[in-house]
């Protein structure tokens, strides 16, 4: 009998051998399918697996990861932007866990995580590459770090994908609803151009639903609706960081800009310190956060320590952060700021803010 190893293996080697066209999308996309399963039957079966110094409580506003080759600087920057004692060495392999620390900037403290440096084959376990990605997963942000000598961006991106981990992606929009007969019926909103119905069915079939019901709000491709099918995606931002500037001549350095492209680059010396004020802002910048002031009822607006939520927040995450029972006590709120149209203007639990808002929150009295 063969094993779920071996299959994963032939499967992985035939989707790798087919050359993909109009002629081969639908039966490769139900390998992909195929795959995507016996590789989740194959995770239950052997568990979770645990490694000593990889489990990190999450804390702070958001949790950003570093993630790079061996020895391409990332304790040194950790220690750079977070004053962590996370040892150096011009060695590979010199971070055997997770090192934690935290960046305070803007009012945020920013949980910064230095993961042992990922090999080739880390997403299949090589160089307890399963442990350190799966420290990466609860990551808001993943700092892809580089440095002049070692630039193979797509080996990271590659093992990181791997282990469903969607940079700058978002899960696609779909919905399926299984039942226990009538077959497999598809509801598309917009036109399917990567893919036909007749694929959707066969791919969902492949993967173990035989009956139910798929609405499509977007038109996507088969890495994506595998991706849907499987559950267990993770969507982080992310950018590059580009390390060691200081050991390179400058036409070496736009070439490499040049070849990473399209990703935008941030450019740094963490020995010496160069960049790292401005990756500071960068990282802030990126995960999005909003600063309110909080005002009492009567009182002057306290200016020095704001409130950190992320771009999108309303009054009622301002109550949720305030205290327990500020929502189902809540009146109204006052806000002065640019999500207002004057000062002061009265608002409801759905409003959303802006950065820099000042607020003042009135609730019922017990």
């Amino acid at each position: 009998m063969v094993s779920i190893e071996e299959q994963i293996r032939e499967i992985d080697e035939e989707i790798r051998s087919t050359k993909y066209n109009k002629a081969t999308q639908h039966h490769i996309g139900k390998l992909k399918a195929k795959l995507a399963r016996l590789r989740g039957e194959a995770e239950r079966r052997s568990g979770p697996g645990k490694a000593t110094g990889f489990a990190v409580k999450k804390s702070g506003h958001a949790t950003v990861a570093l993630v790079g080759f061996p020895s391409a600087g990332k304790s040194t920057l950790l220690n750079q932007l977070t004053g962590a004692n996370s040892e150096v060495g011009d060695y590979a392999f010199t971070t055997l866990t997770v090192v934690p620390g935290v960046l305070h900037h803007k009012g945020a403290n920013i949980q910064l995580l230095d993961l042992p440096g990922l090999i080739k084959g880390a997403s299949k376990g090589r160089g307890m590459g399963r442990a350190v990605i799966a420290a990466g997963r609860s990551s808001d942000l993943i700092v892809l770090l580089l440095d002049v000598f070692t630039t193979n961006l797509d080996v990271l991106l590659n093992e990181l994908k791997g282990a469903g981990i969607r940079i700058n992606q978002k899960p696609a929009d779909i919905a399926l609803s299984i039942k226990e007969r009538g077959g497999l019926v598809v509801n598309t909103t917009v036109e399917l151009t990567n893919m036909d119905e007749e694929m959707v069915v066969d791919m969902i079939r492949t993967y173990g639903h035989n009956s139910g019901e798929i609405v499509i709000r977007e038109d996507i491709n088969e890495d994506q609706l595998v991706d849907f099918l499987v559950g267990s995606r993770v969507y982080p931002k992310g950018f590059v960081v580009l390390n060691k500037i200081d050991l390179a001549e400058q036409d070496r350095i736009d070439e490499l800009i040049e070849l990473l492209h399209p990703w935008p680059v941030h450019q740094i010396s963490a020995k010496h310190g160069q960049g790292t004020e401005e990756l500071k802002d960068l990282i802030y910048d990126t995960l999005g956060f909003i600063r309110i002031y909080m005002k009492p009822q009567g009182e002057v607006a306290d200016m020095e320590e704001p409130l950190v939520l992320v771009e999108g927040s309303d009054i009622g995450d301002v109550c949720d952060n305030l205290h327990r029972d500020f929502r189902k006590k809540f009146r109204y709120a006052q806000v002065t700021g640019k999500s207002a149209k004057f000062p002061d203007q009265t608002v409801g639990i759905d409003h959303v803010c802006e950065d820099g808002d000042v607020v003042t929150v009135i609730i019922h009295r017990t």
